[in-house]
C-alpha cells in the first residue's frame, strides 16, 4: 500500500529530510511515496533563508562549511548519498554554468565568494532552492512530492492516520507527520509581557523578540534613542540594517586596511546591552595549520550512548559538560600543538594521551597545561571566553566603556590573526560537541533544574554575570550613537525591565534583541507527530545561530 508523510516545513531541515526520505523509499515506501511539503514560504530557503531579505545580511557560516548532503563523516542509519556542498555548488555554477541566471546581484556575489567567504543569505537562499530541485528531480521511482504554499493549521488523529488541516482549507490524510518548522514565532513569555507593559507605562514604543528581518524597524525615526536588550546575532542584524540599512557606509582608513564608518544621518543612537555585557565571540578568519582535529574523542555517539542508556536523570553540569569541555580543549590543543608547535614545550605525541588520561579541570590538567603551554594567551580558559567581564569594575557607565570596547578589539584581534587559530579548532570541535547534544537533548534524558544554569567553569548560578558598576546596578552597555544625537544616559541598560523615562535625550523605543524561541509543534499536534533533528551540523538552524 502507498504511504504518505507530511512535512511541515520546507526550509533547510524540511528538504534535508525529504532528501534522507528520498534515500530511503525503497525501504520506507516499496509501494509507493508520497510527501507533502507544508509551507507558506519559498521552498527550500523558507522563511528563513528567503531571497525577500535585506542583501546587506549574511550567513553565519563560511561557503565551505555548509552543505545539505551526507559524505562519509555523517553517522546516519539511512544510506550516505554525497552532493555539493555550498561551496562545490558555487564553483560549478560560475565556472560552467549561467551564473547571470541568478540576476545581477547575486551572480556578483556568485563570481566573488570564496571557501571563506560568509555569503549573503540571498545567495544561500538560491542554493537551497537548488538542492531542492535536485533532490525532486532526483526522486525514484513510486515517489512523488507534493507543495503547500500554505500553513499547517492542526494535527487530528482518526485512528491510525494523521489529519493536518491546512490553512487553505484543505487537509491532508498521512501516515506520518514531521515537524520541521525551525524558529517560530511565540507568545510572549510572562517576562515579556511585563516588559511591554513596563514599556508603555514609561511611553516607550516596544518591540518584542521576533526575527529581526520581520521586524518594522520604520517606525524608528533618526536620531531616537533606543534601548537594545541582547548582543546577540539579531543584535547584529538590527546594527546592520539600522546603520548600513539606512545609508550608512564604511570607508578604508589608512594603509592597514582598517575602515571608518561614514553615517548618512538617519541612524538611531542604540544604548544596548546584556547580562553577559559582550556581543558573541568573532568568526575565525583563518583556516587550520593542523587540519581538522581528531573528533570526536571524548563525547562522541559512544560517550552519548552511555548517558542516555544510565538509566537516570543526566545532569548536563556533572555528567555531560566535563567530557564536552574535554573535547572542546581537545580541538584547542590539537591545533596548538600541530599547528604552532613553536609556542609549546612537548610534542603533541606526548602532551595527547596525558591530557586524555586527566580529568577535565583537575589540578593534574591544570598542571600539565601549564607545564606545556608557556603563554596564558595560547591556553583554553572557557570561564573567561564565557564570562569575559567577571572581575571588571568600573565607577559608572562612562568608564566601562572603553573597557568593553578593548575587550571587542581584542577578540576580534584573535580571530583575524593567524597566530590564534587554536580558536578554529576549538570551534570545529564544539560543532562535534553540538551534534551529540542535539541528539542528548532528543533523547529527554536531561534533568531539568529550576532556575539553574550551568557555566562553562563547571559553576551552577541562578543569576547572570555582571559587570560591578556601583553607579548603575546594570550590565555593560554599548553605545552605537547617531551623528548630531545628544547624549543620553540609560539606567537598567541589560537588565530585565527598562528604567528609562520621557523626557528629552531619553529613550523612547525599546528593542527586545533575542531570536524568538523555536517551537516544537503546532498548534494541537498530537505526540505522534515527531520533530526533524540534524544528523550532520552542516546548516545553522536560523542565522544567528553560533
Amino acid at each position: 500500500m502507498s504511504r504518505a508523510i507530511a512535512i511541515v516545513g520546507a526550509g533547510p531541515r524540511g528538504v534535508g529530510v525529504l532528501e534522507r526520505l528520498a534515500a530511503s523509499a525503497p525501504e520506507l515506501g516499496p509501494d509507493g511515496l508520497t510527501v507533502h511539503l507544508v509551507d507558506p514560504y519559498p521552498p527550500g530557503a523558507g522563511r528563513i533563508w528567503r531571497h525577500a531579505q535585506s542583501p546587506l545580511l549574511a550567513m553565519n557560516s563560511m561557503a565551505a562549511d555548509v552543505t545539505m548532503f551526507t559524505d562519509e563523516s555523517v553517522v546516519c542509519d539511512g544510506p550516505i548519498v554525497p552532493g555539493p556542498s555550498f561551496w562545490d555548488w558555487a564553483q560549478e555554477l560560475r565556472e560552467r554554468g549561467d551564473p547571470d541566471a541568478l540576476g545581477p546581484e547575486l551572480a556578483a556575489q556568485l563570481r566573488a565568494v570564496t571557501a571563506a567567504t560568509f555569503p549573503s543569505r540571498r545567495l544561500q537562499s538560491a542554493y537551497l532552492a537548488w538542492v531542492l530541485r535536485e533532490v525532486v528531480a532526483g526522486l525514484p521511482p513510486g515517489m512523488r512530492v507534493r507543495l503547500h504554499r500554505t500553513r499547517a493549521a492542526d494535527i487530528t488523529d482518526d485512528g491510525d492516520i494523521q489529519i493536518v488541516s491546512l490553512e487553505n482549507g484543505h487537509a491532508l490524510r498521512v501516515d506520518a507527520v514531521v515537524l520541521a518548522s525551525g524558529h517560530l514565532d511565540a507568545t510572549p513569555a510572562e517576562e515579556e509581557q511585563q516588559l511591554a507593559i513596563r514599556a508603555a507605562a514609561d511611553g516607550l514604543t516596544y518591540l518584542p523578540p521576533e526575527q529581526t528581518t520581520d521586524s518594522d524597524l520604520s517606525v524608528i525615526p533618526p536620531g531616537a534613542t533606543v534601548l537594545v536588550r541582547g548582543l546577540g546575532l539579531a543584535f547584529v542584524d538590527l546594527v546592520v540594517l539600522l546603520f548600513e540599512g539606512r545609508g550608512g557606509r564604511f570607508e578604508p582608513d589608512g594603509p592597514d586596511g582598517d575602515l571608518r564608518y561614514v553615517p548618512s544621518g538617519a541612524e538611531p543612537r542604540l544604548v544596548a546591552g546584556s547580562p553577559r555585557g559582550m556581543p558573541y565571540h568573532t568568526k575565525p578568519h583563518y583556516g587550520l595549520r593542523a587540519g581538522r582535529p581528531p573528533l570526536p574523542r571524548f563525547f562522541g555517539p559512544a560517550a552519548v550512548d552511555a548517558l542516555i542508556g544510565s538509566g537516570g536523570p543526566v545532569d548536563l553540569g556533572s555528567h555531560a559538560w566535563p567530557l564536552m569541555a574535554k573535547e572542546i580543549a581537545w580541538g584547542w590543543y590539537h591545533e596548538l600543538f600541530a599547528g604552532h608547535p613553536g609556542r609549546v614545550r612537548l610534542p603533541w605525541a606526548r602532551f595527547a594521551p596525558r591530557f586524555a588520561d586527566l580529568d577535565w579541570d583537575s589540578p593534574a590538567m591544570h598542571e600539565l597545561v601549564t607545564a606545556a603551554v608557556p603563554d596564558p594567551v595560547d591556553r583554553l580558559d572557557l570561564t573567561a571566553l564565557d564570562r569575559p567581564l567577571d572581575g571588571v569594575r568600573a565607577p559608572d557607565l562612562a568608564a566601562l566603556q572603553p573597557i568593553v570596547r578593548d575587550r571587542i578589539a581584542e577578540d576580534l584581534r584573535q580571530h583575524v590573526d593567524p597566530a590564534h587559530t587554536p580558536h578554529l579548532g576549538a570551534f570545529v570541535a564544539m560543532l562535534s560537541v553540538y551534534g551529540e547534544v542535539t541528539r542528548l537533548a532528543g533523547a529527554r534524558v536531561l534533568s531539568r533544574g529550576p532556575g539553574r544554569a550551568t557555566c562553562p567553569g563547571g559553576r551552577a548560578s541562578s543569576t547572570p554575570p555582571r559587570a560591578d558598576l556601583p553607579a548603575s546596578g546594570s550590565a555593560s552597555c554599548s553605545r552605537c550613537p547617531a551623528p548630531g544625537s545628544s547624549s543620553s544616559s540609560a539606567r537598567g541598560c541589560g537588565s530585565t525591565s527598562p528604567t528609562a523615562r520621557s523626557g528629552p535625550g531619553a529613550p523612547a523605543w525599546w528593542v527586545a534583541r533575542r531570536s524568538p524561541r523555536g517551537c516544537s509543534s503546532t498548534r494541537g499536534c498530537r505526540t505522534r507527530a515527531w520533530r526533524a533533528r540534524p544528523t550532520r551540523c552542516s546548516l545553522p538552524s536560523s542565522p544567528g545561530a553560533p
